[in-house]
């Protein structure tokens, strides 16, 4: 009997029949936690039918969610899912949508989200959260959006699963190519990983043969070989391989160096004073030819100085350079004196004439011709410079101007005819790049000259041209010719009796290196012998020479024992306060000063060489000792920044602290080498840790500017979904309006200026919006007034056909504003004391006119006069402030309220349009 009770008045949705427990889910609001428990009770039933039915009641992801991890295996529970998440049923918005797509682990749901989502960003969504290849390969072949395909084949990356989209994706042939170029990709380059790997190991092996094999001439060649070909490799070697190269490899320069040091150091040597020599001459070379090229011009302008200016800075840079790394030939340096002494005539000229043009302007200005005769022979201009501009209409004003023309033309047109001259010599002695320089001026030179005075030069110009041409061609064209030049230019030089020896040694020395840069091309006995003769002709005139050299290494010698002197001198009184930089450049300054007098006679080398050796030890002795002082100073300033950090002050002024301490730093000098990278580091760590406090600071101003940033993208995304439903929302907005006030100030930048925009465009719309429904408002509130208005229209009727004037009462229980209370009683007050027709006829019309101004905003032609009144009329109500539209609506209403009395043929004449007006006034326009 209990049992039969309990059954009797249980719930209908545990009815023990289906049919009954799918009915009552009709009845369940999933809004009452007791029913949407029932709800939740009935997803899990045991029928398909009543399972279905619940779960098209339930429209929250989260409760869906929950079951489906209570029952994981349920198909329906699944498909409900699928349809909320994919935008089929229910109403959840994109964002929310998008949110538990990314917030999904099933890979199931998410392969069914990612193919039956109703937005392309929803569907890459889930197919992000894919991560099984299987799932990815599905939806690269079966996704009906490219974006998602593409997306989701770029995230396969095994071979297996690329072959398969190889062959399954034939609903994409972009899919299919893309996974095919990437499979063949994979598969070559595995098998050039693997042969890169087989041919690292046989190089490795030959390389450490090679290291235990002893010299050879060769030795070299192999080893530079092997390295060459194992960095040729494209694959990375590991960690075992890296260690047995660098093995190898060391074995390898061992054996090089122990066998090449001695015979290296002297080719080096070597090397360098003739590459020294060779940047000495090419950078005279460069400032002659600049000097030569200033007489050919047809003016001198400040621009050629001030070029003349920085290439000669340049020279004597460079050639400062060159001369500490080695002594200076006498020929070059008398060469470098003299286009020294050249550079500073041409800049005395230009200096005096600098300093006579101001009085030469004025001269010109003032037609002072004497003046002007007086300031240009002070300017003492030579005769083999070309005239700035300003000499130039001087001297044309002196001795008139057709004259000075034809006499400039003249000395133009000889000019270019001695530069025709010189251009040929050029191409007579093969000087190519000289002669190029000088084509190309000529070229200019022309255009600016008469045609007719030139036109006996023009031929000339075209056949040098022509010919500078050929020895462009002919200058690389084969190895034959130049082979027979060489000869002719060894056989013209060992017969020039007039060449200094040591350009004779250069010459020589550069004919042969051309000689042997040639290799076997063309190479013949006849010639090889004839150039063999000339070189041991030149031998032989240069053995005085070779003797003055000799006693040359005796003042090399002497140099070597004065310099070892000077510094035994020093290490006898040193200085207590030395710097151990200073001594430090003065020991690498000795050195190269040691090197620069180099080579010394070979039966003394070695006993100098000892003494140097001491005199080293002893200074590297003493700065060592000065390097520990300065370390004692070093761990000082560590302790005093240590002590900084713990002090409490600003970060900005701890960090200006830091870098004075810096400054005392470098301004000490160097510790001990092992020593100062410890100190070092250590005293870094400390400004490190100074700089990052800093840092941080900074950061947390970033940080808070961010957060305001974020605070506002989430106040504009909340105002964004807000939408009013009654004007007395409006303090909603007012308080957002608030908030967004006190974040500022935002920090400057395009993301902020987007957000300003966005929030205007929203404020704008959302005060619209409630000014929209302020005006619906008031007129649903004169809907309520309506049953009043019809009463004061009957009482209207009544009197004019009656005569009698009846007051129309307000019920008690109608409570109308205080404004529609007066107009109800003007009305009242209007039958007692009528106005004429015509008057209630106007206010009505003006009434209709003010409304439709208000609903269309225009009005028709014939109604122009009263739209003219009416805006006089707003002006004068609103004078101080504007009025909003459902102030305006308000006066409206009540003024037609109060209007009257009004017969029933007007009102029906003007109702139909008020009520149309009114109707349109009422439509908002979609959140």
């Amino acid at each position: 009997m209990p049992g039969f009770l309990s059954r009797l008045f249980a719930p209908r949705w545990r009815h023990p029949d289906a049919q009954i427990r799918r009915q009552a889910i009709a009845r369940l609001d999933p809004a009452r936690p007791d029913q949407r428990q029932a709800l939740e009770a009935l997803c899990l039933d045991a029928d398909t039918s009543v399972r279905r039915a619940a779960l098209e009641r339930i429209d929250s992801v989260d409760i869906l969610l929950a079951l489906a991890q209570r029952q994981p295996d349920q198909p329906e529970l699944q498909e409900r899912l699928i349809a909320l998440i994919t935008g089929q049923a229910g109403s959840l918005d994109l964002a929310q949508r998008l949110r538990y797509a990314e917030s999904l682990d099933d890979s199931t749901l998410l392969s069914r989200v990612a193919l039956e989502g109703d937005n392309q960003q929803l569907r890459l969504a889930a197919v992000e959260r894919l991560s099984a290849e299987e799932d990815l390969i599905e939806q690269a072949c079966e996704n009906g959006i490219a974006a998602v395909r593409h997306a989701a084949a770029a995230r396969v990356t095994s071979e297996a699963g690329l072959q398969r989209l190889a062959q399954q994706a034939r609903r994409d042939r972009q899919v299919m190519r893309q996974a095919r170029e990437r499979l063949n990709r994979l598969r070559t380059d595995a098998a050039t990983l693997a042969a890169a790997r087989e041919q690292r190991e046989s190089l490795l092996m030959k390389l450490e043969a090679h290291a235990r094999a002893p010299w050879e001439p060769l030795y070299a060649g192999r080893y530079r070989h092997l390295v060459r070909a194992w960095e040729a490799l494209d694959d990375l070697p590991d960690a075992v391989q890296e260690r047995r190269f660098q093995d190898a490899s060391l074995g390898c320069r061992k054996t090089l160096s122990d066998h090449d040091a001695h015979e290296h150091a002297i080719a080096e040597t070597d090397r360098r004073r003739e590459r020294t020599a060779e940047a000495r001459e090419s950078l005279l070379e460069a400032l002659e030819e600049s000097l030569a090229g200033l007489p050919r011009g047809d003016r001198l302008t400040g621009q050629d100085i001030a070029s003349l200016r920085s290439q000669k800075i340049l020279l004597a840079n460079r050639w400062q350079t060159l001369s500490d790394l080695h002594v200076t030939d006498a020929a070059l340096r008398k060469r470098y004196d003299a286009i020294l002494a050249d550079y500073d005539h041409v800049l005395r000229t230009w200096e005096r004439f600098e300093a006579h043009a101001a009085d030469i302007e004025r001269a010109l200005q003032e037609q002072d011709g004497e003046s002007l005769t007086d300031a240009v022979k002070a300017c003492q201009w030579p005769d083999e410079l070309p005239p700035p501009p300003l000499l130039t209409r001087a001297r044309q004003l002196m001795t008139g101007h057709e004259h000075a023309t034809e006499e400039d033309q003249a000395a133009r047109l000889t000019r270019f005819a001695q530069d025709l001259e010189q251009l040929e010599r050029l191409l007579d002695r093969g000087e190519f790049k000289g002669a190029s320089r000088l084509h190309q001026s000529l070229k200019h030179r022309a255009d600016t000259l008469p045609s007719a005075k030139l036109h006996p030069h023009q031929a000339t110009l075209k056949r040098l041209g022509a010919r500078l041409a050929e020895l462009r061609d002919w200058r690389g064209f084969v190895a034959g010719p130049k082979r027979e030049q060489l000869c002719q230019a060894i056989d013209q030089l060992a017969g020039d009796s007039g060449i200094a020896d040591a350009e004779l040694d250069r010459r020589h020395r550069q004919l042969v290196r051309d000689w042997k840069e040639l290799g076997d091309a063309a190479a013949s006995r006849e010639l090889s012998e004839r150039f063999r003769s000339a070189s041991d002709r030149i031998h032989e005139r240069l053995a005085p020479w070779h003797e003055r050299q000799a006693e040359e290494r005796i003042r090399n010698l002497e140099a070597r024992t004065s310099l070892c002197e000077q510094l035994e001198a020093l290490l006898d009184a040193p200085a207590n306060d030395a710097d151990p930089d200073a001594l430090r450049r003065i020991r690498d300054q000795a050195r190269e000063e040691w090197r620069c007098h180099s080579p010394v006679p070979r039966d003394q080398a070695q006993a100098i060489g000892r003494r140097f050796g001491r005199i080293r030890f002893a200074l590297q002795g003493l700065i060592d000792q000065r390097a520990k002082e300065v370390a004692d100073a070093k761990r000082t300033l560590i302790d005093e920044v240590n002590a900084l950090i713990e002090q409490k002050m600003s970060s900005d002024t701890r960090a200006e602290r830091a870098k004075a301490l810096q400054q005392r730093w470098r301004e000490l000098g160097r510790a001990p080498r092992g020593e100062e990278q410890t100190l070092w580091r250590e005293f870094r760590t400390a400004c490190d840790q100074i700089f990052a406090m800093r840092e941080a600071q900074r950061d947390d101003r970033a940080h808070q500017a961010r957060q305001r940033l974020d605070d506002m993208q989430a106040l504009i995304d909340r105002l964004d979904a807000w939408q009013p439903s009654r004007s007395s929302d409006g303090h909603v907005l007012e308080q957002a309006i608030e908030h967004a006030t006190a974040l500022e100030p935002l920090p400057s930048g395009r993301r902020t200026e987007g957000m300003r925009r966005r929030w205007s465009g929203i404020v704008r719309t959302r005060r619209e919006r409630l000014a929209r429904l302020a005006v619906v408002e008031e007129i649903q509130q004169w809907q309520a007034c309506r049953p009043l208005l019809d009463a004061h229209l009957s009482a209207d009727a009544d009197w004019l056909e009656n005569g009698v004037a009846t007051e129309v009462p307000l019920d008690s229980a109608a409570s109308l504003p205080e404004d529609m209370r007066r107009a109800h009683e003007q009305r009242n007050a209007a039958r007692k004391h009528p106005p004429s027709a015509e008057a209630v006829h106007e206010q009505l019309a003006r009434l209709r006119v003010h409304l439709s101004l208000l609903a269309m905003g225009r009005v028709s032609q014939h109604d122009e006069p009263l739209r003219l009144a009416i805006q006089v009329e707003r002006l004068n109500e609103g004078l101080g402030r504007e009025l909003s539209q459902a102030e305006e609506v308000r006066i409206v209403l009540r003024n037609l309220l109060a209007t009257g009395p009004v017969s029933p043929e007007q009102w029906q004449h003007e109702v139909g349009e008020l009520d149309s007006l009114l109707t349109r006034l009422t439509r908002l326009p979609p959140p």
